[in-house]
């Protein structure tokens, strides 16, 4: 199933300190993207907000026509958007097959 996540015009502050300003990007499904920029620029702020680790301020995020803006990260991991972070595993002496059992135990 073909589907595009669409993010249009994101925007987050930090105690008064724009670090996203007017960001829109759009992923079909299949395509493989990169966020390059100097640091401080906004890029993990940017996908953070897409896969809603953070609010943003201004914007809306949509998979086709579905409005995810307000929907918490474990809504849109269920429509689509997963985040896999390079930190080490939660379970630290467990096998990475371990850990994704022990995830997977919890749905």
């Amino acid at each position: 199933i073909q589907k595009t996540l669409m993010a249009r015009n994101l925007a987050k502050s930090y105690k008064n300190r724009a670090v996203v300003q007017d960001v829109s990007l759009t992923v079909k499904t299949g395509q493989i993207v990169g966020l390059l920029g100097p640091n401080g620029a906004g890029k993990t702020t940017t996908f953070y907000m897409v896969v809603g680790l953070v609010q943003s301020d201004k914007g809306q995020i949509f998979i086709d026509e579905d409005d995810l803006t307000l929907d918490p990260m474990h809504l849109r991991a269920r429509k689509g958007i997963g985040y896999l972070p390079q930190e080490a595993s939660i379970f630290r002496k467990l096998s990475v097959r371990d850990n994704i059992m022990a995830v997977l135990q919890t749905r």
